[in-house]
């Protein structure tokens, strides 16, 4: 399956995570700190410290936490 990331493809398999994906195809940087900007990512794996938020089909999830699916848009996530 493949979805797509800031625009890119990404290849993906059934069960697997966004962010599991994401960190095959060599993507590290999920979003960026608010007032720093500096690069985050996935740390914790069970959605509870929120490094790894996403905007996925345009709602904020954690990318640990969301199942791939054909088709998805995913955009690097933003913190308001």
């Amino acid at each position: 399956m493949h979805f797509t990331f800031d625009g890119n493809p990404v290849d993906a398999y059934a069960g697997e995570s966004v962010a599991a994906a994401l960190l095959a195809a060599g993507y590290r940087t999920l979003r960026e700190s608010p007032n720093e900007h500096a690069p985050r990512g996935a740390f914790c794996w069970m959605g509870l410290c929120q490094e790894c938020t996403v905007e996925v089909n345009g709602v904020r999830m954690p990318a640990c936490r969301t199942e791939c699916a054909d088709g998805l848009i995913v955009r690097k996530g933003t913190i308001a």
